[in-house]
């Protein structure tokens, strides 16, 4: 049996090892990407917190079966036909879709490696871990653009809402906010796409460690929409505010460059506050008497 297991893991990292490889270009252009644009930063934590909630579920692993080559190695041959159709490129697509269909058919590949080396049980007690993988492939160029420009007009009027709130008169034509004395422009570093992304990937990961259920967990995490818009818009509201009355440089100052984690933390906390209510919900009151009868079992 412990032979068995060392071939296992030996053709496992063996597989790991070939798909650095074979996908060594997409992985170096994918780095390139997630250290050169905010949007993209994410992708650095994926795979260290994949590997991670792996290691955390270890404990839950039962024995290991025979592998389900039938699977896996259907899983491998479709992630290397994909690579080779990519490298060819009869679709047409643009750089950034490929890259995605690139790091796509890595993911699928390492999926395939666990069934084919470890077996389907393994799989499904790595779900989450596994299918977390994804989120490590980029998102192609329009998706992001969409996605920033959906960002920037929301928290644009969540902001103007904000201003009307306190009375302070606001005129808003798209992304644009006039104040008395000030225009604002919601510039896409305003819709704070990387902080955005950063409070979906805790708010997956809290669902995860401490939801049970499916449409709990569904509900925290596109509870990240408006919490995003509501945060931004925030941001944007208090940044003008300490500018136009307190001192200008708040509009220029470090708050407005660097004040992306301050917001970050506060929207990670209502996610927090959120999560309290579902969790309770999940915890079934103990039945009327089931304590006096424990005493006699």
């Amino acid at each position: 049996m412990q032979r068995q297991w060392n071939t296992k893991h030996a053709a496992f990292l063996i597989s790991v090892a070939l798909s650095l490889g074979i996908w060594w270009h997409p992985l170096t252009a994918t780095w390139q990407l997630a250290t050169s644009n905010d949007g993209y930063t994410y992708i650095l934590l994926i795979v260290p917190l994949s590997l991670s909630l792996t290691y955390l579920e270890r404990k839950n692993i039962g024995p290991v079966l025979g592998g389900n080559r039938s699977i896996g190695i259907m899983l491998l041959g479709i992630a290397l036909l994909l690579r080779i159709s990519i490298a060819w490129n009869p679709w047409q697509l643009t750089a950034s879709e490929g890259l995605s269909a690139s790091i796509f058919s890595l993911v699928l590949w390492w999926i395939g490696v666990v069934i084919a080396c470890f077996g389907i049980e393994i799989f499904r007690s790595h779900l989450f871990p596994l299918c977390f993988l994804f989120l490590f492939v980029p998102l192609p160029e329009r998706a992001l653009h969409w996605t920033t420009v959906f960002l920037q007009r929301q928290s644009a009027w969540a902001a103007s809402a904000l201003f009307q709130l306190i009375g302070v008169p606001v005129n808003r034509d798209g992304i644009v906010l006039s104040i008395p004395g000030l225009t604002i422009q919601v510039e896409q570093e305003c819709s704070s796409i990387r902080s955005s992304t950063m409070l979906v990937i805790v708010t997956l990961l809290l669902a995860y460690l401490f939801l049970k259920t499916p449409w709990r967990r569904i509900v925290l995490v596109l509870a990240t929409i408006p919490v995003s818009i509501i945060k931004n818009a925030i941001r944007i509201f208090t940044i003008t505010e300490l500018g136009t009355r307190v001192n200008p440089s708040f509009l220029h100052g470090s708050l407005h460059r660097h004040g992306g984690i301050v917001f970050l933390s506060l929207a990670v906390l209502v996610i927090v506050w959120l999560l309290w209510p579902l969790r309770r919900g999940e915890i079934e009151p103990a039945p009327a008497g089931s304590k006096r009868l424990s005493q006699f079992s």
